[in-house]
């Protein structure tokens, strides 16, 4: 199964949405944005960016965990992954953004 976007609105009336995986992981999120039309515009955004190799940004947490961002042309940061036990399970789950970042399915929860 493909992923898919999830787009959420918290009890503060801001808006943010996830990437998922095929088998329901959150593999990016997003920050949280003050208009439900401006997180659309960033799924836009991990859609167009989310294929190009340049666009990722490798990072080390301060307690040696690995994580990665996603960013823009204009190097704003998109989505940001979770904290990996690897490097290599980083690597993958870039991997995983790559291939289903794409996608334009969306759950709109909010």
């Amino acid at each position: 199964m493909a992923g898919w976007f999830e787009l959420n609105k918290n009890d503060k009336g801001q808006f943010s949405f996830v990437l998922k995986a095929g088998n329901d992981q959150v593999i990016l999120r997003s920050e949280q944005y003050e208009t439900k039309g401006a997180a659309q515009n960033g799924i836009a955004s991990v859609q167009t960016n989310s294929p190009q190799d340049a666009r990722y940004e490798k990072k080390t947490a301060a307690d040696g965990r690995p994580y990665f961002n996603l960013k823009a042309a204009n190097h704003q940061i998109i989505g940001t992954s979770q904290m990996y036990a690897s490097e290599g399970a980083r690597d993958d789950g870039m991997a995983s953004v790559k291939a289903n970042g794409a996608t334009a399915t969306i759950r709109d929860n909010a």
